[in-house]
């Protein structure tokens, strides 16, 4: 793993590589995923029945055969441990009640002159959330994309997962059932994506898509933002850690690698001023790779893509991670409140010793679809907001307009929009 100095002569060379870790090849693959949505609008399910036959080594006979019967869902539900059944209902009831407090509320404001102005926010009428299969499912996915859209009040949800060789995870069956889900369809790739946005015999078309996936999947979702809306476009998963000498050096080595062992693109980093606790977490790091499942995944993220900076000062660090703007940001300082103000840029912050970034992963409670690749300077975690629209009100009296209405008048004529003048003009005294 890559430990460099802040002092070091080739730093800033090494550093702008490290900023350019979300960066995805989109251009190599958006032909490839133009030419599908073009099938998909084309042709419909016929489109995406040939194109699971392909990529998912299953082919359906019918439209019907791409639904899942929310039966199955229920049966996959029953069948769980009461354990883990008790755990996906403690991370739903936690995710739930965090977003319930994120939801914006409608407003009506009077003035003095009896006018009247106020935002009405509504749902979208319909979500399409993508939760990725094959490789990896995630039913922790699933109820982060699914609840917010739920607290938002969205009356239809559907949700689209690939199911290589037409098998599925039978825990996110039970979390669809969990949430209610009724529409849910064996579609993935770029293929679900077009077919959400544009809708098939058997898809609905939906008005926001939201939900993480591979490169296909983001360069589909780039494509048909604004015939839909999105929540983001997603990279590789991405963790950072400010730490000082109050770490504990095998606590900061596996918070790196619950991030390297998502992916081989996955990228970890670590920025301290200690030079000792970072040559120490460097040691812990690779003790600990040894006992992961996903060792080969992991060894590899974190040999081409982690890092360890160590910096002259903890400002200079938090200045750093700034720039990073990391998806997961964790601070493990003897005060971490105390740096809060300083961090600008970061997608969820984990504060403390005992908050390690699995724990927003799953039962926290906060969103997990979270900005990667730097994108956290401009965009936020999925939340409510993502499936509900703002219209404004605007109800003028007889007397309200009488006093702005010269205003508006001459700023209307000014731009040569002679019946905007007009509009205004005929209703004044």
């Amino acid at each position: 793993m890559l430990l460099i100095k802040t002092t070091d002569k080739e730093f800033n060379e090494k550093f702008d590589e490290l900023l350019q870790r979300g960066a995805m090849d989109m251009e190599q693959v958006s032909a490839i995923v133009s030419g599908i949505i073009k099938e998909i609008r084309a042709e419909g399910d016929a489109a995406l029945r040939r194109h699971i036959a392909k990529f998912d080594r299953w082919t359906p006979a019918s439209g019907a055969d791409l639904r899942i019967d929310p039966a199955e869902m229920k049966k996959a539900y029953d069948a769980l441990d009461d354990t883990l059944r008790d755990a996906l209902h403690l991370a739903y009831e936690r995710i739930k009640r965090y977003h319930e407090k994120q939801m914006p509320k409608s407003w009506i404001d009077f003035d003095e002159a009896g006018n009247t102005l106020g935002q009405k926010v509504t749902p979208v009428d319909r979500a399409g959330l993508y939760i990725p299969g094959g490789k990896a499912a995630y039913p922790s996915s699933l109820l982060m994309n699914a609840i917010p859209a739920i607290v938002a009040g969205v009356e239809e949800i559907v949700v689209a997962t690939p199911t290589p060789d037409n098998e599925i995870n039978h825990l996110v069956l039970a979390a669809a059932h969990l949430c209610g889900i009724t529409t849910m369809v064996k579609v993935g790739g770029a293929s679900a994506i077009a077919a959400m946005a544009y809708g098939t015999e058997t898809v609905p078309k939906v008005d926001v898509i939201t939900g993480p996936g591979n490169i296909f999947v983001a360069t589909a979702k780039k494509l048909v933002y604004g015939d839909v809306n999105i929540d983001m476009i997603a990279g590789p998963s991405e963790i950072g850690i400010l730490a000082d000498g109050t770490a504990i050096p095998s606590h900061v080595a596996i918070d790196l690698l619950s991030q390297a062992e998502h992916d081989e693109m996955a990228s970890s980093i670590l920025i301290t001023p200690d030079e000792k606790l970072a040559e120490t977490v460097r040691e812990a790091l690779y003790l600990e790779l040894g006992r992961l499942e996903r060792e080969l995944i992991a060894r590899k993220s974190i040999e081409e893509r982690g890092a360890i900076i160590v910096t002259e000062t903890m400002d200079e660090a938090i200045d750093l991670m700034n720039r990073i703007a990391p998806e997961h940001l964790e601070v493990m300082t003897a005060n971490p409140f105390e740096l809060l103000p300083k961090i600008k840029h970061a997608g969820a912050i984990f504060m403390g010793h005992f908050t390690p970034e699995p724990i927003g992963d799953y039962i926290a409670g906060p969103n997990h679809t979270l900005p990667t690749g730097g994108t956290a300077k401009f965009y936020s975690p999925l939340n409510v907001e993502n499936f509900l629209k703002k219209s404004s009100i605007i109800a003028m009296s007889e007397e309200g307009i009488q006093a702005i209405g010269e205003a508006c008048a001459l700023l209307a004529k000014t731009e040569g929009l002679t019946a905007h003048e007009r509009s205004v003009r005929v209703r004044l005294k």
